[in-house]
């Protein structure tokens, strides 16, 4: 029986780590020759090789995921090595703590480049190679695209502009019958280096608190992992997802239950 994503070629932005290592690796093993770009090349670099020396397909490439030009070069390199591009996944992001009074412009505007405006070019790269034979966009945004953090409010309002940004893009696909499928993923509390970090800049009284309300909120009582929001990918790259687009895939642990 095939893979269910044998002979796909699929990109995945962020992909040093954290979920965008794991979604890769996981995209990999159902067959897809997969593309990972980080800012790091090193890390990305090493996680090609982990799923070369598995017997994956991978092809490891620097990005900066704000740089406009580079955006229509990558997908170039993509349509010249193999002919198509049919999963992208917009995984790059960024989290720097702070509510809305401590928060600088700087710091606002930079969260919003990597993870809003970047979505915004890679969805638009994305689409500009896939309207000849159709594919499938996976940005990530969060559950805090759904639901607000006093400590993180350029994260939530980054985050919550990939979430309605998501459906704009698969209504003009649909409309414009290219058979690309549009959908967003919020991941909740996920054991990455982000969120260690994030949780790890917090003065640490601040972050022990955090970590015993998230237990207690979070009614699977866990965090979850990268796997699990690379499966989440996995089954939206898929045809098992065929009839969704414009869609939220919330992964969470029952967080935003209550």
């Amino acid at each position: 029986m095939n893979r269910r994503l044998e002979n796909k070629v699929a990109l995945v932005t962020g992909a040093g780590s954290g979920l965008g290592a794991a979604t890769a690796a996981r995209f990999a093993e159902e067959g897809a020759h997969v593309f990972l770009t980080d800012i790091n090349l090193d890390s990305v670099a090493s996680i090609a090789t982990a799923i070369t020396d598995a017997g994956g397909k991978a092809t490891a490439r620097r990005q900066d995921v704000t740089d406009e030009a580079d955006w229509d070069v990558l997908m170039q390199e993509i349509i010249t090595a193999e002919g198509h591009l049919d999963i992208l996944v917009n995984n790059a992001g960024i989290v720097i703590t702070g509510t809305v009074e401590s928060t600088s412009l700087s710091d606002w505007r930079k969260t919003q480049a990597v993870n809003l405006e970047a979505v915004f070019m890679g969805t638009r790269a994305g689409v500009s190679v896939m309207k000849v034979n159709g594919g499938s966009i996976i940005n990530i945004s969060s559950i805090e695209g759904i639901i607000g953090e006093a400590l993180t409010a350029a994260y939530n309002a980054s985050k919550g502009g990939v979430r309605i940004f998501t459906k704009s893009a698969a209504l003009h696909c649909a409309k414009e019958d290219y058979n690309i499928r549009v959908n967003s993923v919020h991941p909740g509390y996920i054991l990455t280096p982000m969120v260690t970090d994030g949780i790890g800049s917090l003065a640490p009284e601040v972050a022990a608190e955090m970590h015993a309300n998230l237990m207690r909120e979070i009614p699977l009582k866990t965090m979850g992992e990268p796997l699990d929001i690379a499966n989440g990918c996995l089954f939206l790259a898929s045809e098992e997802s065929k009839y969704m687009t414009g869609s939220e895939l919330v992964i969470d642990g029952g967080y935003t239950c209550r």
